[in-house]
């Protein structure tokens, strides 16, 4: 049975956010995106019971969602696979595209098997029905946060999902990309920071070529470990070579 969500408001009508950062901890920023007001302030009023969790702002379409991403860069994003516009699939794909590093957890009305598909193919961390308990949604945002990866226990939990991963991921590798991949291509700078690691060089190194700090560039990393679904930054070179996506070239 669905869980009927608290009404009580997380911030003021103008959007003031409490400051909870005194508590000293470590906190997670999310933005929601949804298109229904009533469920923004419910998930807003339990993840405000959380001390180690701020809203960084809410977005009611594919457009504005876009736009608080990229103005807030959060940590992870709570998104509505049905929101107007564009569509979730789609602002999900253009959101991890303008900010990699944030992790987005998938919104549906139920668990249908292609949602959940379309949802690892554009780079979703995580899966869940909209009538998700609370004592669910906590404990699984905490893991996005950690850096895992719950998705994938879902998709091979369900057998016709699981063979159709497998079969475009062997049809990718024989066909030489002739199937559609089944991972989103890298944004231009995580290819460039791929680049400077099949150097040899390291996330310090990187950082200082590209101007970037060392938490930057080892956000980018996880990102791009998690879009391929790679174990590590060796993987993700040979992965990324073989896609063409970078080259590698002897001084």
């Amino acid at each position: 049975m669905a869980a009927t969500l608290p009404a009580e408001p997380l911030h003021d009508r103008r959007g003031h956010l409490p400051d909870r950062r005194a508590a000293g901890r470590a906190q997670t920023t999310i933005l929601i995106a949804h298109q229904q007001a009533l469920v923004r302030l419910g998930i807003s009023s339990i993840l405000d019971r959380e001390p180690d969790f701020e809203v960084a702002g809410e977005a009611a379409d594919s457009h504005y969602a876009v736009e608080k991403a990229n103005e807030t860069a959060p940590d992870m994003i709570l998104l509505d696979l049905a929101l107007p516009h564009l569509g979730g699939i789609e602002t999900m794909r253009r959101i991890k595209h303008d900010v990699p590093a944030a992790a987005i957890i998938a919104l549906a009305v139920e668990e249908d098997e292609n949602a959940l598909f379309d949802a690892l193919k554009a780079g979703a961390a995580a899966f869940m029905g909209k009538d998700v308990d609370p004592e669910d949604l906590v404990p699984l945002i905490r893991r996005v946060a950690h850096g895992e990866y719950p998705i994938n226990e879902q998709v091979f939990s369900r057998p016709p999902v699981a063979s159709r991963v497998l079969r475009e991921f062997r049809e990718l590798v024989v066909q030489d990309r002739e199937a559609a991949p089944i991972f989103a291509p890298l944004s231009s700078r995580e290819a460039e920071i791929l680049d400077h690691v099949a150097q040899g060089a390291s996330n310090k190194e990187v950082a200082f070529a590209l101007s970037l700090s060392e938490q930057t560039v080892k956000n980018h990393m996880s990102s791009v470990l998690r879009k391929l679904s790679v174990n590590d930054r060796t993987q993700a070179v040979v992965y990324a070579m073989r896609e063409g996506w970078i080259r590698f070239t002897e001084d």
